[in-house]
C-alpha cells in the first residue's frame, strides 16, 4: 500500500468491475483506511466524498460487493476492483452506474452473453410476433429441450467432420438454445458462472488419471 499514489486528498480512484464478465460497475474512491477494510473484510468499502465518511457498499441496500482481486495500474494511481456482486451496483437499481450512452458507433454495442440473456428475457416477457424465440417459449420446455438435443448432435457432426467454421456456427446455435432453456427455467448467467468457478475439473481429472492403474 505504501507504493500507491493517493491524491492530495488522500484518495485513489477505484474502478469496480464484475468478476464474472469484466463489466464496469462503478467508479468510486478509496483512502488508505477504506482500502485496508476492503482487503481485511473481503467486501468493498469506499470513502464518500459527499458525506465525507467511510461507507461499505450494501450496508443499507444489501447489495454487497465481495472482493475477488484488487489491481493497481502501471502509474500506481488507480485501482481496478473485481467483485462478485449480490445485487445492482447503482443506487438507481441499474446493474451498472454506466448505463446512459453518450456515443454508439455504427457497429453498435459489443456483444455479451449477459446482453443476449436479457434480450431473451425480454422476448419471453413480450412474446413479439414473428420471433423464433417467441415460438420456442410458446411451445414450451419439451420443444426447447428437443432443439438443444438436435443442436448438440449437429455440433458433434460438424466437429467430427473437421470443419472448424461449421463447428463454430453449430456451437453458436447450441449456446443460443441453451440460453433459451436457461431463461425458461429461471437459471441466470451468474448461476452458471458460480457453478463453473466452484469446480476444479482439470485438477480432478489429472488426479483420477494418475490413480488409474
Amino acid at each position: 500500500m505504501d507504493e500507491l499514489k493517493f491524491d492530495q486528498n488522500g484518495l485513489i480512484p477505484a474502478i469496480v468491475t464484475d468478476a464474472a464478465d469484466g463489466k464496469v460497475l462503478t467508479l468510486a474512491y478509496m483512502n488508505r483506511q477504506s482500502l485496508a477494510i476492503s482487503m481485511a473484510e473481503g467486501r468493498t468499502c469506499f470513502w464518500s466524498r459527499s458525506r465525507r465518511c467511510l461507507w461499505r457498499k450494501g450496508e443499507t441496500s444489501g447489495n454487497v460487493q465481495h472482493v475477488r482481486t484488487i489491481t493497481v495500474d502501471c502509474d500506481r494511481d488507480a485501482l481496478v476492483v473485481a467483485v462478485d456482486k449480490d445485487g445492482p451496483a447503482c443506487h438507481t437499481g441499474a446493474e451498472s452506474c454506466f448505463f446512459e450512452p453518450v456515443y454508439i458507433s455504427e457497429a453498435g454495442e459489443p456483444f455479451t452473453v449477459k446482453g443476449l440473456y436479457k434480450l431473451l428475457e425480454g422476448r419471453k416477457e413480450t412474446l413479439p410476433e414473428g420471433s423464433y424465440t417467441t415460438y420456442l417459449f410458446q411451445k414450451g420446455l419439451d420443444k426447447i429441450l428437443k432443439k438443444v438435443g438436435e443442436e448438440s448432435t449437429e455440433v458433434i457432426v460438424a466437429a467430427k467432420g473437421g470443419d472448424k467454421a461449421e463447428t463454430i456456427y453449430e456451437i453458436a446455435d447450441l449456446m443460443y438454445h441453451v440460453m433459451v432453456l436457461m431463461v425458461e427455467m429461471g437459471i441466470s448467467v451468474e448461476d452458471v458462472y458460480k457453478e463453473l468457478a466452484s469446480r476444479h475439473i482439470i485438477d480432478h481429472k489429472v488426479k483420477q488419471e494418475k490413480m488409474t492403474p
